[in-house]
């Protein structure tokens, strides 16, 4: 046989292994339990163990797990780990490429989430249910949530959701949401006590009467001119022919407090949120009083989706009880 013949055999026979190769991994992608391809491509999209266990909506301890088994299926390594990360590795990159092609060939549609629309309180959703917000968020980046700021009872009754946490009379959840909800439930009582930042008052010029306020800058949110309860409060603002500001933002309202040397009328768990500000008890004799109220919406109530938000938001005043006392 001539040299040409020989290299010819040759190349033929490294294009049929060739070929058996990739329809070896053609096989396997094909066989593949659909959770773990799915663990896989994900990872291999998101180049980050952390940011596929997200997408996910799965621990990245689970997501490793299920990784190394799969790994150990196929009896192959798939990563390259470094400093830096991950690539894929030589068998990572076959068998992505088959069950890229194989998902194509399916043409499988995105799997569509519920549109979950959370109601909560101004003050309530910056203060205390915020941070386990964008907890959930982190671990779950395919949610569908709408997140309805409520600053008044207007816009209260206005909203259209499927959770609605709300502040409201001690006695009553009334008036409530306008559509149909199931029964809302008491999370918290809330006392109302004007604050003011401990840098700017120190314990002995600390006011300890309302004659006392007169050299005092006073800061108002505007929502709180309605509220019933606030009448004390609402009254000495509004007799004021000097030294106080009115304000839309709650969020400008507590800057102003942190910063100005302002007093404004704040939940007493303002303090355990920032141990800056500080109440002044007892310039009051008629208690400020509101209460948390939830309420979930009588049409999607068995959505598993509208129990976790649910959920959530139970444990969260759970966990922060003290915060309440």
């Amino acid at each position: 046989m001539s040299v040409m013949e020989t290299s010819a055999h040759q190349g033929a026979a490294e294009y049929r292994i060739a070929i058996d190769k990739n329809a070896t991994w053609r096989q396997l992608a094909a066989g593949l339990d659909p959770e773990l391809a799915l663990y896989f491509t994900v990872s291999a999209r998101c180049g980050c163990f952390m940011q596929a266990a997200r997408s996910l909506n799965i621990k990245a301890t689970r997501l490793r797990r299920q990784l190394v088994l799969l790994e150990t299926q196929l009896q192959c390594s798939l990563f390259n780990h470094s400093d830096n990360g991950f690539s894929l590795s030589r068998d990572g990159l076959r068998l992505h490429a088959q069950l890229i092609a194989l998902a194509h060939e399916r043409n499988l549609p995105v799997i569509e989430q519920p549109l979950i629309r959370l109601a909560v309180a101004d003050s309530i959703l910056r203060d205390v249910l915020g941070r386990d917000l964008v907890a959930l968020l982190r671990r779950n980046a395919r949610v569908r949530l709408d997140i309805i700021s409520l600053d008044s009872e207007l816009s209260l009754q206005a909203a259209s959701a499927d959770v609605a946490v709300w502040l409201g009379k001690t006695a009553s959840p009334l008036p409530g949401p306008s559509f149909a909800t199931t029964e809302p439930r008491p999370l918290a009582q809330l006392d109302y006590l004007p604050h003011i930042a401990k840098r700017y008052s120190r314990v002995a010029s600390r006011p300890e009467h309302l004659d006392e306020l007169a050299d005092f800058l006073l800061v108002q949110w505007r929502q709180d001119c309605q509220v019933e309860c606030f009448q004390p409060w609402n009254a000495l603002v509004d007799e004021r022919l000097a030294g106080v500001v009115h304000l839309q933002s709650y969020e400008l309202m507590l800057e102003m407090i942190r910063c100005s040397a302002c007093i404004g009328l704040l939940p007493h768990y303002i303090g355990h949120f920032d141990r800056g500000l500080i109440a002044l008890p007892g310039l009051f004799d008629q208690p400020m009083r509101r209460q948390v109220w939830m309420a979930v919406n009588a049409r999607s109530e068995d959505d598993a989706q509208v129990r976790m938000i649910v959920e959530l938001i139970e444990n969260t005043f759970s966990e922060r009880r003290e915060w309440f006392e």
